[in-house]
């Protein structure tokens, strides 16, 4: 990678992805123990997803190599299964409306073809987080565990559904036999 603003960026949403992925399989396991047995396959096919995330990410800077900090804000803490699929939604939306697209622009600005593409991926995967997170959210409020099936992640850009696997990832376009499921 040649500009060194893009590398920042790629490097705090690798940051934010990665700290995404613990928090969410911690949360995961919060849910369980509050008898949420799909919001914890949730959680835990998120997770995967922003695993994903952070994998490309880093990907995307293969050749810079040497010392970094690499941090991100995101909420920390463990409430209970309510509050944590609101934190879960607030961090996907923040993503959504403020970071991807700022990080994509400045991407773009500078023409950084794999930060751009990794960057891109990551947004549309979100928006079906923010969606996921908000159903769980209404069911939780009601007393209730979200009503789902299966939730089926791809392995190549992080796209989740819980409306069984596609042929091809409208993300990415990966078979579906890239996808994993929770």
């Amino acid at each position: 990678m040649e500009n060194n603003i893009t590398a920042n960026k790629v490097r705090s949403a690798f940051g934010g992805e990665s700290q995404a992925y613990q928090r969410y399989k911690v949360w995961g396991r919060k849910a369980e123990d509050e008898g949420y047995p799909n919001v914890a396959r949730l959680f835990y096919g998120i997770a995967y997803a922003e695993e994903v995330h952070a994998g490309n990410h880093f990907e995307v800077l293969g050749d810079v190599k040497g010392d970094f900090l690499v941090a991100s804000m995101a909420g920390f803490g463990l409430g209970d299964t309510k509050e944590n699929l609101e934190g879960a939604k607030e961090g996907e939306d923040f993503e959504i409306h403020e970071m991807y697209p700022a990080y994509l622009r400045v991407a773009e600005m500078q023409n950084e073809k794999g930060a751009i593409r990794s960057f891109k991926w990551a947004l549309e995967a979100e928006k079906a987080h923010s969606e996921l997170f908000q159903r769980a959210i209404d069911s939780v409020s009601n007393g209730n565990d979200i009503d789902i099936d299966e939730v089926s992640v791809c392995g190549k850009c992080g796209y989740t559904t819980t409306e069984g696997v596609p042929d091809y990832c409208p993300i990415c376009g990966a078979p579906r036999n890239r996808f994993k499921s929770y």
